[in-house]
């Protein structure tokens, strides 16, 4: 779909604490998502200072943090330090420590792709132990079933949610805030609100940094091991996005390897093939261990695992996203060009579990369809 953009003569973090306001002023419960990252310390930063200035009540606002037990211990610490801050202020604070499902990209090789947290059935091998003040169970959670995506709303039904998504991150992000019109509505279907939507990832830093918000140190160790600008991301260890940081990080966490093999063994994978295919890489590192460039005919390679598909998704969540990519390269047959098939060749040998990689090939193929359809068209008129 296509995305107006319209230029504002206001600047974002007053845009934002205009949005915290409102959502205050309806004298409900305020649930605010936390993680540690730059956004959600931008969301909390921005919270926080409306509640020492005396413009939102702090009794409204309940902050929430879903531990996905693999995590760095500087976020950790970032998180322990932001639960005290809040509480002084006199908000709540609730740590969710509890069996939530999420992908793990390193059981590919098995039936079972997921990877589930505070597995009490593994208590002896957690990578770390929950807080003593930590929530474990829940009577509205399905356990082993849900993943937090869908636990946690129905926890916060009588509320409005806040968090720190913003569209910057990635196309899919954009299209569908632009579906919500939040422009005009601010609060969506579910109750959910996004201060900083519209914020860069230039203004979330230079936030930070003018508020003196310390941030974790697992950013800094992240720019130093050469980590792009626009790849600093935290999050849960066996996601695809963020399992290669688990290589990059043993330098400053020497034992953490350690203990993530010791609670998922398959994790090794990380160590051997982070840079290749399996997760995405096309750096020239991989050129040069792989004997110079990478030259396959992928629509070719394509072909062969749609007409045997059992053979090369063999489960059953795998063969889902296969068939939606086989779809698609039906559909764009007659206008991909090779590094279309390249880049849907890749996008299921790493995994696509969210389908997030698809949604931004549809929209890179399907944009420079129209783009070139468009530059034909103005050739023709200029000769016509």
């Amino acid at each position: 779909m296509a995305v107006k953009r319209i230029q504002s003569d206001m600047d974002v973090v007053t845009a934002a604490k205009i949005r915290i306001r409102n959502a205050f002023r309806n004298g409900v419960p305020v649930y605010m998502s936390f993680s540690g990252g730059k956004d959600s310390l931008t969301l909390a930063q921005l919270t926080l200072s409306l509640i020492q200035s005396g413009e939102i009540d702090p009794s409204l606002l309940t902050v929430q943090f879903v531990d996905e037990e693999a995590i760095f211990p500087c976020i950790e610490k970032t998180v322990m330090d932001w639960r005290r801050k809040f509480m002084y202020a006199g908000a709540k604070f609730e740590w969710y420590c509890v069996e939530v499902k999420h992908f793990n990209c390193f059981n590919e090789l098995s039936e079972e792709e997921t990877f589930i947290c505070w597995d009490k059935r593994k208590r002896d091998v957690w990578v770390r132990q929950p807080p003593p003040f930590a929530i474990m169970s829940h009577p509205m959670l399905k356990p082993r079933k849900d993943n937090y995506q869908s636990f946690m709303p129905r926890v916060c039904m009588d509320g409005i949610t806040m968090t720190g998504v913003r569209s910057a991150e990635s196309v899919q992000r954009l299209q569908y805030m632009a579906r919500l019109n939040l422009g005009g509505k601010g609060v969506t279907g579910r109750k959910q609100i996004f201060p900083i939507y519209d914020w860069t990832t230039n203004d979330v830093w230079l936030y930070l940094r003018n508020e003196g918000v310390e941030i974790p140190q697992i950013y800094l160790y992240l720019w130093q091991s050469g980590t792009n600008r626009n790849q600093l991301r935290v999050s849960q260890f066996f996601s695809i996005d963020t399992a290669r940081t688990l290589v990059q990080m043993n330098e400053y966490y020497p034992d953490l390897m350690e203990r993530v093999i010791r609670r998922e063994p398959n994790a090794y994978l990380a160590a051997l093939y982070w840079d290749s295919e399996m997760f995405g890489r096309r750096s020239r590192a991989r050129r040069k261990a792989e004997g110079g460039e990478i030259t396959k005919d992928y629509k070719a390679l394509l072909t062969e695992m749609f007409s045997d598909m059992p053979r090369y998704f063999n489960t059953p969540n795998k063969l889902r996203v296969a068939r939606t990519y086989r779809n698609l390269f039906i559909k764009i047959g007659l206008f991909a060009t090779d590094k279309d098939y390249q880049r849907m060749y890749e996008a299921l040998q790493k995994g696509d579990p969210k389908l997030r990689s698809y949604r931004a090939l549809y929209q890179i193929i399907y944009s420079q369809y129209i783009e070139d359809a468009k530059a034909e068209r103005r050739e023709v008129e200029a000769h016509g």
